[in-house]
């Protein structure tokens, strides 16, 4: 495996490099036939690596590219899911090489997508190609690579509840995660869930003079900060009431397993260029973005933000804000409590009006399965090192949903790095973690058929 790899890597990169120029951002509308182009050429790079069955099913929002490779029916089945929309790049300025043309910098391809999750879905396509080319693809396989996740997945679930059968499976595998290093290799064991809303506060019925009107009346883009700080208090503790009521505790045990994962604070703060950490008291850096809730603004606008000066009291401010929820929170239950909270909190000088947008469930991967042993096995075989299981805070609501729906359990094999910068500007992600986790892709297929027999 490991020598064709190398025999093709040059061509692999290179596939890859073309469907990283694809500005496929679900979420911006102008960029539509881009999201369309590159659902096309993951179907065609699909059926070119060998799967069969290769087809774009067609949703109420972007189309889902799914393909198959049914050696024998009395072998496991392994379903890989991925997504080839990528988030917005702006702000465009902070780039040091444009976003959607590929570059390559310190063994790193810097692109809008490289780990996020282009180049880590991409390494499952090329997996196949090569179990299949050596002749040694020991289960089927079924991929399943939608178009929406940046956005939410909102047509995603329709489409599992109406293709239970289609996507019937004995694991679910994604690499949409994380490692701790390439030195310490990690297997994701947990992600938090999401809630995601839209606030909007309005004061005045037009714009008004802040000379004529200030003092007066109420500054919703002032009312909206006040609000929003009062959301925490001063141990970093979320204020909305019962909002910790179904959280689940984590075992001092459980605590004292992740506080032997290598972490330097110190390498931390200087990697992020902060002074100090901060979060819920109580608990370490590493727990408060695994094991705890959290309540974020991932944006805040609102008046006059042009060139020069305007001094106007603005009508509305607005602000997006996201919660990350942990095993037994609901994404549904924190909306709720969240909407009620902040309109009960809201000054009768202003209107205020709660959006929901997006949600999803946390989920837990028990490390006492076949599927995960195998997963520890591959990273062991090829990396060389036995890796440490951790939780991560991020969400993909795909894995509840797997586990719901289809009564499967989910592997998270990511090796994305910290450093790889997603979401953000000059997101990359490593040479080494491209061909070493198509490698260590291979090996997990070979030790969960062993492991299934």
């Amino acid at each position: 495996m490991k020598a064709y790899i190398e025999k093709n890597k040059d061509r692999f990169l290179d596939e890859l490099f073309d469907l990283l120029r694809i500005p496929s951002v679900s979420a911006d509308s102008k960029f539509e036939e881009d999201v369309l182009k590159a659902g096309e050429f993951v179907r065609q790079k699909l059926e070119e690596a060998g799967a069969e069955n290769t087809e774009l099913c067609q949703t109420a929002g972007y189309p889902i590219v799914y393909g198959d490779k049914m050696i024998d029916e009395s072998l496991p089945t392994v379903l890989v899911y991925g997504h080839y929309d990528v988030q917005p790049a702006d702000p465009y300025e902070l780039w040091e090489t444009a976003p959607f043309e590929p570059t390559i910098r310190n063994e790193k391809v810097y692109a809008r997508g490289a780990a996020d999750d282009k180049g880590q879905m991409y390494m499952h396509l090329k997996a196949l190609e090569t179990l299949l080319q050596n002749d040694a693809l020991p289960c089927n396989v079924k991929f399943m690579i939608e178009g929406e996740e940046e956005i939410g997945s909102n047509n995603l679930e329709i489409f599992v509840k109406e293709n239970t059968a289609k996507l019937k499976a004995d694991v679910v595998l994604i690499s949409d995660t994380g490692i701790i290093s390439n030195e310490h290799p990690s297997i994701t064991t947990g992600l938090r869930g999401l809630s995601y809303v839209e606030v909007e506060v309005t004061g005045p019925n037009r714009d008004l003079h802040s000379g004529m009107y200030g003092g007066a009346v109420a500054n919703p883009i002032n009312v909206l900060c006040e609000m929003i700080a009062s959301l925490k208090d001063e141990d970093g503790h979320i204020t909305i009431p019962n909002f910790y009521d179904n959280v689940l505790t984590v075992s001092e045990e459980e605590r004292a397993e992740m506080a032997k994962a290598p972490f330097s604070e110190e390498e931390y703060k200087k990697m992020l260029d902060i002074d100090a950490t901060e979060g819920e008291k109580g608990f370490s850096t590493l727990e408060r973005v695994a094991i705890r809730p959290t309540l974020d603004v991932n944006g805040i606008w609102g008046g006059y933000i042009g060139e020069g000066a305007k001094t106007v009291l603005p009508s509305k401010a607005y602000a997006k804000i996201s919660m990350r929820l942990v095993p037994n929170q609901t994404s549904e239950e924190i909306t709720n409590l969240f909407q009620q909270h902040f309109e009960s909190i809201a000054p009768k000088s202003v209107k205020v009006k709660v959006s929901p947008h997006h949600g999803g469930e946390p989920a837990v991967t028990p490390t006492d399965s076949i599927p995960y042993q195998a997963a520890h096995e591959a990273i062991k075989e090829v990396w060389n090192k036995e890796p440490i299981p951790m939780r991560e805070g991020g969400s993909i609501p795909i894995v509840a949903l797997f586990e719901h729906e289809l009564k499967v359990k989910t592997v998270l094999l990511g090796f994305g790095l910290d450093e790889d910068a997603i979401h953000s500007p000059n997101e990359s992600y490593g040479l080494f973690n491209f061909y070493q986790g198509i490698e260590t892709i291979c090996a997990f297929y070979q030790h969960f058929a062993k492991l299934s027999k």
